[in-house]
């Protein structure tokens, strides 16, 4: 690693380290704990998955989302049963990772894609509008000097990372004048210790395991798939390829890790992966674990210096952060001309799902069933059917062409002239493709209308996989079979 780049990946870990105190002690109060116990977790996670996660540079820590998802356990039932549920939800995501669910990864559309990233940006600037409010008038100009010095100051140079020099100046300002502002020390007690090893203290029973379960598998997958969509993001923006199941298996790891030392378990991290990736420049495992490190340091060691630095800075950190996130491009008037109107109803319904539910699972999920359900639509009119009736009216032959699946297949039955066509019909599929029971099941009953007039029906033309699933399914799915 040369001088350049440890300079690069050491000051990107310090950043988000000072990033990640106000975040994690926020996500502690979200989740009804401790400060510590947030703190504790971005820093088990952190280190951890610098070791075992599939993907280099990106920040895992405490999240919101995973915050919201086990706040009602520990709120209800005591904080031992939301420690039983982390480990159990890194156990859950080590299962699904083995079973292959990254995969599933590739299903996401690009508009989904677009929508996640917008609306992460947009939930990380609606996440500093508190620092901003009923404040005193003084964090307003400290605010605006923190952006101005991180758009300006790159331009003199970029051996410091702007975001570092932005917290630093603007502390050193408010400690020097006296300047009374909110800082991070108001938001919660730092930890003065390193986390100590300990079971949950909860029965081992069957009854806890039915309780904690629904937790801690809503937990592995909001986890999971807040990880696997910013590794994929990650992957763009530094054109590299990265092993989705390593980090499925590598989040379980490290909530495992995290919940026997008393944290609160998290999972991938946008903010501060964009602030390592694309502010800093960071591009190995050596800025993820710096990351963690530097976290528990400036807790347990520089504590008071810590405490002192003012909210202002690190909101204009975040506010940067939003702005350099947002694909501006998606929105451009030029683009949204060009989009497709279905592809721009995915990207908005994403991301008014995300910003209502503030859970990116729900925005996903919803934008993704709608990109199957209007690409589903859409194929569903590629499939036609012609016929050609030969000259001495003995024969007609219908070429069908286009996928057949169950969209389209439901419409296959009607396209035939039962009563008018000759005693023989040819339907020619060498242009066409059987994807699913449906579309053996419609030409079933095209077969079976034709026989009951007395007509014969050939099926020709079909494809290795088409003719192997015909084969298979053809005259067992009605009810007489």
């Amino acid at each position: 690693m040369s001088p350049t780049v440890l300079r690069t990946e050491v000051l990107g870990g310090l950043v988000v380290a000072l990033a990640l105190v106000p975040e994690a002690i926020s996500f502690s109060i979200i989740a009804g704990v401790d400060p510590a116990v947030g703190l504790f977790a971005s820093f088990t996670m952190a280190v951890v998955i610098s070791i075992v996660g599939g993907r280099p540079a990106m920040i895992s820590a405490a999240t919101g989302a995973v915050a919201l998802v086990i706040a009602p356990l520990n709120r209800e039932h005591g904080f031992g049963y939301l420690i039983a549920a982390v480990i159990l939800a890194g156990v859950f995501q080590i299962v699904l990772g083995a079973l292959g669910v990254a995969k599933l990864i590739r299903f996401i559309p690009r508009s989904v894609m677009v929508g996640f990233v917008n609306s992460l940006a947009i939930l990380v600037f609606m996440a500093q509008v508190p620092q901003v409010r009923d404040v005193p008038w003084a964090v307003y100009p400290l605010v605006a000097g923190g952006l101005a010095l991180m758009v300006f100051f790159p331009r003199v140079t970029k051996v410091v990372p702007a975001p570092l020099v932005s917290i630093v100046i603007l502390t050193a300002i408010t400690v020097a004048a006296g300047i009374a502002v909110p800082t991070v020390g108001d938001m919660g007690a730092l930890p003065t210790s390193l986390p100590v090893p300990g079971l949950p203290d909860v029965p081992f029973t069957l009854d806890t395991l039915t309780l904690v379960a629904p937790y801690a598998l809503a937990m592995a997958v909001v986890g999971l798939m807040e990880s696997l969509m910013t590794a994929k993001l990650v992957d763009e923006i530094t054109d590299t390829r990265s092993d989705k199941t390593r980090e499925c298996v590598g989040q379980g790891v490290a909530n495992i890790v995290t919940g026997f030392l008393g944290g609160m378990g998290g999972c991938a991290m946008i903010g501060q992966t964009m602030i390592n990736v694309k502010v800093s420049g960071a591009r190995t495992r050596l800025s993820t674990f710096l990351a963690g490190v530097f976290l528990m340091v400036l807790c347990v060691l520089c504590g008071p210096v810590v405490s002192r630095i003012p909210m202002a800075a690190l909101v204009a950190v975040m506010v940067m952060v939003c702005f350099a996130t947002f694909d501006w491009h998606s929105v451009a008037p030029r683009t949204l001309k060009r989009m497709p109107a279905g592809e721009i109803t995915v990207m908005v319904l994403t991301v008014a799902c995300v910003v209502a539910t503030h859970n990116l699972a729900v925005g996903v999920v919803a934008g993704s069933i709608t990109a199957m359900v209007i690409f589903a639509k859409r194929v569903a009119h590629l499939a036609t059917v012609t016929s050609v009736t030969d000259p001495d009216g003995g024969e007609v032959v219908y070429r069908v062409a286009g996928q057949l699946f169950f969209a389209s297949s439901n419409d296959l039955v009607g396209r035939f002239d039962y009563a008018g066509d000759p005693e023989r019909v040819v339907i020619d599929l060498s242009s066409a493709h059987i994807w699913d029971a449906s579309s053996v099941a419609a030409l079933d009953a095209v077969e079976v209308k034709y026989r009951q007039r007395g007509k014969t029906v050939e099926i020709t033309g079909l494809n290795e996989r088409s003719a192997r699933l015909h084969g298979t399914l053809s005259g067992e799915l009605s009810a007489g079979h």
